[in-house]
């Protein structure tokens, strides 16, 4: 998710002003961005649904209370703080930790700006699900995943446990976790948040063992309860160096960025994404019906924006 991680319901966000599929925004400029005297946003949507759910509560009401034209565009986390420091894109609006990427570009070349919290704190770890917490109460110990390594052997696995993570192009420390922990498990790729999704359920409804890389907020929880596995505790600077990592994933609020050339001059839409600050639960309730119940998120929007005037009305003051 994030500093690490997904590609669930793409479909659902690449209907973009620009036509269907995902733009490569390293190549390609939205028609809109720094358009001069056009009403006009670009907002990144990153593949999980949990950053689908942001932008399309902000792409809901930029249209309709601000009266913008907006285009969102799906593009990986890392070639998306170049695309926002080109001004491809106007704004980020969830951000895991890229420390790297924000000395660059936010730092020395001051080409992005802070856009403030999210509300929403995100934390990634490795979890079971809770029907097998249950029956094995100290297999969430890391110190004893390698007794149970037989349990989660799948054919991907090459003999050893299966550890399931999303889509190689997160950013997770889960192989070297499991190189210095000296753990007996394989990282296998699901592909895509969607596919590692599907998988999670499957296995659930067989009752079966599965170690998954994963994070909250996210909806499957409600639908899947799962139990984190502790790992070494995180210490400050203990993930410096990525190939020496042996401690948990910390826990992180999530942050907004914007281009600096549209964060000083891009009026009301600028001031209103600035504002925006929602909770978990705010969330994970438009993550759910996009994702699970199927949902246009323009309509999830439509009824999340209906139901929390309170909490909307505040970001356009």
């Amino acid at each position: 998710m994030r500093r690490r991680t997904t590609a669930l319901v793409g479909s659902l966000v690449l209907l973009a002003a620009t036509g269907c599929g995902a733009a490569d925004m390293t190549k390609q400029a939205s028609p809109f961005a720094n358009a001069r005297g056009a009403k006009s946003v670009t907002l990144s949507v990153q593949s999980w649904v949990g950053a689908q759910s942001n932008v399309a509560v902000a792409e809901y009401l930029l249209r309709h209370e601000l009266g913008y034209r907006v285009d969102t565009v799906q593009v990986d986390e890392v070639p998306a703080w170049d695309a926002l420091s080109q001004g491809r894109v106007d704004a980020l609006l969830e951000d895991w930790g890229h420390p790297d990427q924000e000395k660059r570009y936010v730092q020395d070349k001051k080409t992005i700006a802070r856009g403030g919290d999210l509300g929403v704190t995100g934390h990634i770890g490795w979890f079971v699900p809770t029907y097998l917490a249950k029956q094995h109460p100290d297999i969430t110990d890391w110190r004893n995943l390698n007794k149970y390594a037989s349990l989660f052997r799948t054919a991907e696995s090459g003999g050893k446990g299966q550890l399931m993570d999303g889509s190689p192009s997160y950013v997770t420390n889960d192989k070297a976790l499991v190189k210095n922990l000296k753990l007996d498990y394989q990282v296998v790729f699901a592909g895509s948040e969607a596919a590692q999704i599907t998988q999670m359920k499957q296995f659930a409804k067989e009752k079966k063992p599965f170690l998954t890389y994963w994070y909250s907020p996210q909806w499957l929880f409600e639908k899947v309860p799962m139990t984190e596995v502790k790992l070494p505790p995180y210490k400050e600077g203990c993930d410096a160096d990525a190939a020496k990592v042996a401690c948990s994933y910390p826990h992180t609020p999530l942050q907004k960025y914007l281009n600096a050339d549209f964060a000083r001059s891009g009026g009301k839409a600028a001031a209103f994404l600035k504002k925006f600050r929602w909770t978990t639960k705010d969330q994970n309730e438009v993550s759910l019906m996009i994702a699970e119940q199927k949902l246009d998120p323009q309509e999830a929007a439509r009824k999340w924006v209906d139901g929390h005037p309170a909490v909307w009305k505040k970001w356009l003051s």
